[in-house]
């Protein structure tokens, strides 16, 4: 593991709870060649390959996730061809991350708002109000400009602001959501890479 991420571990920064690809340390980087990544994912890589182990050995035992083709095909691609990977010898500065929400402030959003969705707002310390929506992704958020996530006053769950800037509700469960809630307008939840320091 390199010094540098070494450091930014030990320096306090908030872990990230994970119970399937284990914890994780929230921060931006900066690779040798300049290039910014503004939301980054230190990560153990013990868990994801515990996880892999525990994939395969449920297919070799007919107890697999997958319903059907090939689960060791799957298993493979999922585990090899997915998501974004960084390795940390690419790295040269790490520091943390705008985008990285507090688990204080996570933790005051409530369940999914309908199916696959959670809608929210965030309220600011100078009373403005911000849309935000995720279809899984917790990890990281949009910000507007010149705001941070410590300007954030209250929390206002299955809500979303109208075009005209009310606070209004969004229906919970099935229910259709109103016509003038355009998730275009909402904040999402941020892409990022996952670094396994130790690999």
């Amino acid at each position: 593991m390199s010094k540098l991420i070494l450091d930014y571990l030990k320096s306090g920064v908030e872990p990230f709870p994970d119970s399937n690809y284990g914890e994780g340390f929230r921060c931006s980087a900066y690779l040798k060649d300049g290039t910014y990544l503004p939301c980054v994912m230190l990560r153990k890589s013990g868990p994801i390959v515990e996880l892999a182990i525990r994939r395969f050995e449920q297919e070799k035992n007919g107890k697999s996730i997958f319903r059907s083709g090939n689960g060791y095909e799957t298993i493979v691609r999922n585990f090899v061809a997915s998501g974004n990977r960084l390795n940390h010898y690419d790295i040269e500065r790490v520091e943390p991350s705008r985008f990285a929400i507090p688990l204080a402030l996570l933790k005051k959003i409530e369940g999914e708002t309908t199916m696959a969705w959670t809608g929210f707002v965030f309220e600011m310390q100078d009373g403005k109000l911000f849309s935000y929506g995720t279809s899984f992704g917790v990890e990281f958020f949009g910000l507007p400009d010149g705001y941070g996530f410590e300007n954030v006053v209250a929390v206002h769950n299955h809500a979303y602001v109208s075009p005209s800037g009310a606070l209004s509700a969004l229906a919970q469960g099935m229910g259709a959501q109103p016509e003038d809630y355009d998730r275009s307008l909402v904040f999402r939840e941020r892409p990022y890479f996952v670094c396994y320091y130790d690999a």
